[in-house]
């Protein structure tokens, strides 16, 4: 892999700490969800965020 430079490494940043606040929201809403449909997406949504970060993290590794 290549290195990256400094911006694009301070966009990950950025990309990483959107995915944790998403992250947050998502698991919020899924709590306060009544319907078990609406709860399921949320929860796919927060399961699908967090793999994101993880393949952003990657890059910092």
């Amino acid at each position: 892999m290549s290195h990256l430079n400094q911006l694009e490494l301070q966009n990950i940043r950025h990309l990483v700490g959107a995915f944790d606040t998403a992250c947050e929201k998502l698991q919020t809403y899924a709590q306060d969800a009544k319907d078990p449909q609406v709860k399921a997406c949320f929860e796919k949504s927060v399961q699908d965020a967090q793999n994101d970060k993880q393949k952003l993290m990657s890059f910092l590794s």
